[in-house]
């Protein structure tokens, strides 16, 4: 009988990676074992690990990834790395970007350079995100066009996508990139637009809509890119990216209308802000390559969201405190009040 394939799970215990541990261990069981490291930083949370504390093969360690010894006791005995840890909020960015650096950077550094220790290593997925080509306002994004990142955030995830490709062509890590577009679903973090604006209207307060709103995202929900994920440990080929989009492009005016609608109320809880300085107006991403490997997104944009909406008001225990901590700027609007709405 074959052994478990055992995963290391960086950033395991925040919205993304959490939901892929879930997502491992429904759909492999018996056949997985899952390590995960996380900083427990203010987005890192045990609770959205609670059920799946107590499987057969799991393991949580606290740490950080910059931390070359905790990244070395992480990896070992591993077959395959996921590194979703990051620093992610790009209003945070534009307020420390030194942080997003050491992390997105410097972390990735050292979790590459462990790697290369490990010559058995099936597959090290480094999960970038589609904001490092940038906005585009006709077409989408292909793998092969020029990266373009326009905030710290982007930036710094461009820093690591580019620094695992090097560490594959330069030292043979079996390194696969993903480059996702905006995820949504259960356990996101509030301060997100689809968790804050949930959660606002839950709790009669108004959403703060950005400029005009009309900034278009293309959204893809959570669960989707976990089976994006998963397909590229067993399908991708070293040394690629891969696009990974919702096919789900939406303003974010219209968006908003949709949350509204799931949760019977109108536009009057609609609150104009200031835009976020140098706010990207578009990404579109080609996720064509993808799809040759027998993967398309499942979730319909709409249906999703409801699906999402009622999560949230079922899981009140679970954001309420995280919400309470929230900078309220998130709440509000970020970059102050534009006196509309």
């Amino acid at each position: 009988m074959s052994q478990p394939t055992a995963y290391l799970v960086t950033g395991g215990a925040g919205f993304i990676g959490s939901n892929f541990v879930r997502h491992l261990y429904g759909n492999e069981g018996a056949g997985v074992r899952v390590r995960v490291l996380d900083k427990l930083t203010y987005s890192g949370n045990l609770a959205n690990l609670k059920d799946v504390e107590g499987r057969d093969g799991f393991e949580f360690i606290k740490g950080d990834i910059c931390d070359e010894a905790a990244v070395r006791a992480a990896m070992e005995g591993v077959d395959v790395v996921v590194n979703f840890a990051a620093e992610v909020a790009v209003d945070r960015s534009i307020d420390d970007p030194q942080s997003f650096l050491k992390t997105d950077i410097l972390g990735v550094y050292t979790l590459l350079q462990e790697a290369r220790r490990h010559p058995a290593l099936k597959r090290f997925i480094q999960i970038s995100t589609d904001e490092v080509y940038g906005q585009i306002l006709d077409g989408s994004f292909q793998e092969t066009d020029e990266l373009k990142p326009r905030n710290p955030y982007a930036a710094s995830k461009l820093g690591g996508d580019r620094l695992a490709y090097s560490f594959f062509e330069t030292y043979g890590v079996p390194v696969v990139i993903t480059r996702a577009s905006n995820n949504y679903g259960p356990y996101a973090y509030p301060e997100k637009m689809i968790p804050l604006f949930i959660t606002n209207l839950i709790d009669g307060q108004k959403v703060p809509v950005f400029g005009e709103g009309m900034q278009v995202r293309d959204w893809l929900h959570v669960e989707d890119h976990c089976r994006a994920i998963r397909s590229l440990v067993d399908k991708g080929v070293n040394g690629e990216v891969y696009n990974v989009g919702g096919g789900q492009e939406c303003a974010n005016i219209r968006l908003t209308g949709y949350l509204l609608d799931a949760l019977g109320m109108d536009e009057s809880w609609i609150k104009f802000v200031k835009d976020r300085p140098g706010h990207d107006l578009r990404y579109s991403l080609d996720s064509s390559k993808l799809m040759k490997l027998r993967w398309a997104p499942r979730y319909d944009l709409v249906r999703g969201l409801r699906e999402t909406v009622a999560w949230y008001q079922d899981n009140e225990a679970w954001w309420r405190p995280l919400k309470e901590k929230l900078d309220p700027r998130y709440a509000k609007g970020f970059w102050g009040d534009r006196g509309k709405g």
